[in-house]
Order: C-alpha cells, then structure tokens, then sequence
C-alpha cells in the first residue's frame, strides 16, 4: 500500500511539474492564444479517449496499464527536454506532447481509479480515497515551487526533464506492488470485442440501482462547482477589488478544507451512512457556494471557501470510495472512466458558460444558480433509496 501511495504521488507532483514547464515553454515559444491552444490540446484526446481506456483497464488490468501509460509519459517527457536542449523547436514539439499526455491520460485514469481495489480490502478504501486527496494537495502545493525551480535554474528543458525524472519513480514501486486477485462476474469476464466491453459497461452502470444515480449525483455537484470556482471566482475577486492575492488567499482556503477532508478520512478509515453523508456534504456545499457570491468581506470569503473544500472533499471521497465498493470489480476501469469523463471531461464546458452568464447578470445570480445545480446532486443523493442507505463495507 505504501509502495503505491508513494508511486501515486510521485506521478502527480511529476505532472505539476509538467504543467509548469509546458506553460513556460508554449508562452516563450509562441503568442499567448497559441499558448493557451496548447495548454487545452489535452482535454480534447481525453475526453474522447476516456470510455475506451476503460474498457482497456479491465481488459489488462489497472497495473499494468498504470505502468504502461507512466513510461509512455516519461519517454515522452524525457524526449521534449532533450529537444529543448539540443534546440529551439517551436510550439509543434509542445503541442505534440500535449496531445499524446491527453491520450495516455485516457487509459490512465480509469486505470488508477480501478486499482486501489486491489491492493487493500475494501473495508479501507475510504482511507485509500483520503490518501489519494492528501497525495493530490501534497503534489499541487510541491509541485509548482519544483516547476518554477527548474526553470529558473535551467529553463523549460529543465523542468521536463525533472518532471520526467518523477514519473519514472512511479514505474519500479508499481512493479513492486502486490496485487489482490478479486472475484469477478462471470458475464463482465465473458470477453468479447473492445465495442461490446464498451456497450456492456454503459448498460451495466445504466441499470446498476446505486451506480447510476450516485454517477448523476457526482455530475451534478462537479458542474454546479466548476464553473464558480475556476471562472466565477477571478471575476468576483475582480468586481470586489481583492485581487490575485486575495483570490490566491480563497484558492488557499478551499485547498485547505479540502486536504482537511482527506485527513479525516485518512485517520477515520470509514464514515458512517456514506450516502446520507454524500448527499448532506453536496447540499451543504451548494449553500456555501451560493454564499461565497456575498460574503462581505476577504476573511469571510476566506473561510467559506474553507467550508466549500470541506464538503466537496468528503463528498468527493465518499462518492469515490461507493464507486470503488458497489461496482463489480471486472467493471471498474469502464465505471471509472465514466466518472472521469462526467469530471474531467464534461464539466469543463461549465467554465465558459458561467463566464457569459457573469458578463450577461453579474457573480450573484450566477452563483446561486450553480449552488441549485450542486444542491440537485445532493437531493438525488437523498433521494434515491438504495443510494440514501448505501454503506461503505467494514
């Protein structure tokens, strides 16, 4: 388990890493819209890619493909540093790099979602969500100081190569990792083609009584809290006179609240009545996220984005570790790839939408309207029976 903790985390702070080093080359390569194309080139392979990647986790296994796909993203890494060193390429090299790390992505992510499961009992994967939150926060907070380090001594060569160096310490501890043989449904283990895996995961989350709602809750409470966040926050901290600073003191806050979650949870292992829980945490937070919009003052602004990453932290872990528990293991990697397309994939598109409806009515409505959205996630989850009660196991 510690041997895949460590590996987990490594691979993260090597991906903060990379984003700071991919920012810093495409701004000096080329002007800041091609900049900006390059940073999203990602997004587009993932999202496309990402029902696929779970149907090829279950098919080889969340091991080996989490392997697999690391040293894809070294050697990719390594290459781009190399070429920085020996020339000055331009964007192309950047924009390549970017769409093969969005395509890897694809198979990883479902990939690395499926495989806690089998390397820890199912009693502790609430304390594994835990861990993973504390290696997520361990790794955005280390890894833009490493980024920016690496460029100063050395430049954007620099920083891949470091990021890649990270990466690479991933690849020896998952080999070392012990892995559980769990049991498996004996149609999900049928084979078939890739196509039938892909059609026999979506029916088999479609007509799951806990999964389906409990996937609608999580996009949901994501697309009443990305929007906000990552758009509406610049413009309120804009419109109130706080400033980068203060909007950096409110991100702070959120990540606070939310490492404070994954510490909970961590030191916990298991919270009673997982789905009221969820269900309590995301309209909890739908009211907090409305009431950012007006708070009076930056302190206050402060600790209600400290609230805000309290909730969505259990929340999210809690709806992570009923996914992990209630979906047969055989239908992992395609359950997860749907939750990571629904995060990741699909919520993004909230961004630019609250961003016209703040130019077109201003942050309050905007806000309030979100919290519905949010909130919405939160009646589904107490609403539908099966997941109102669902536990996690002991």
């Amino acid at each position: 388990m510690l041997r895949w903790l460590t590996a987990y985390t490594a691979s993260m702070v090597g991906d903060s890493v990379y984003y700071i080093a991919l920012s810093w080359a495409a701004v000096q390569a080329g002007t800041p819209a091609q900049a900006g194309l390059v940073m999203t080139a990602s997004a587009v392979p993932r999202a496309l890619l990402m029902l696929g990647g779970g149907v090829v986790a279950d098919r080889l296994g969340p091991r080996r493909v989490v392997i697999g796909s690391d040293a894809v993203r070294c050697a990719a890494v390594l290459a781009v540093a190399a070429l920085l060193y020996a020339t000055t390429p331009g964007l192309w090299p950047l924009a390549l790099l970017a769409l093969v790390f969005g395509a890897v992505d694809a198979v990883f992510m479902p990939a690395v979602g499926a495989l806690p499961a089998r390397v820890t009992s199912r009693g502790q994967l609430a304390r594994v969500q835990g861990m993973r939150g504390l290696a997520i926060r361990f790794a955005s907070v280390v890894g833009g100081p490493l980024g920016g380090l690496g460029v100063a001594v050395g430049g954007a060569a620099a920083a891949f190569a470091l990021a890649g160096l990270l990466i690479a310490v991933s690849v020896p501890l998952l080999c070392s990792v012990r892995i559980r043989e769990l049991p498996a449904d004996d149609k999900a283990a049928a084979g078939g083609t890739a196509w039938n895996d892909l059609l026999a995961g979506l029916r088999y989350v479609r007509r799951h009584r806990l999964l389906a709602p409990l996937l609608l809750a999580i996009a949901l409470g994501d697309l009443g809290f990305v929007g906000p966040l990552n758009v509406g926050l610049t413009l309120l901290a804009d419109e109130r006179g706080w400033g980068a600073a203060g909007m950096g003191w409110v991100l702070c806050g959120f990540g606070v609240g939310a490492g404070a979650a994954s510490l909970l949870l961590t030191l916990r292992g298991r919270l009673p009545r997982a789905g009221r829980l969820a269900g309590a945490s995301l309209l909890a937070g739908s009211v907090a996220i409305g009431g950012l919009a007006f708070a009076p003052t930056l302190v206050s602004a402060v600790g209600t984005a400290l609230l805000i990453g309290l909730l969505a932290g259990l929340s999210g872990a809690v709806c992570a570790a009923l996914l992990q528990t209630q979906a047969d293991p055989s239908y992992l990697g395609r359950v997860t790839a749907v939750s990571g397309l629904v995060s990741v994939g699909l919520t993004p598109l909230s961004m630019p939408v609250s961003a016209a409806a703040v130019g077109a009515w201003g942050t309050g409505p905007v806000f309030v309207v979100s919290a519905a959205v949010c909130g919405l996630g939160g009646v589904v989850a107490l609403s539908v029976r099966t997941l109102r009660r669902a536990e996690l196991p002991r």
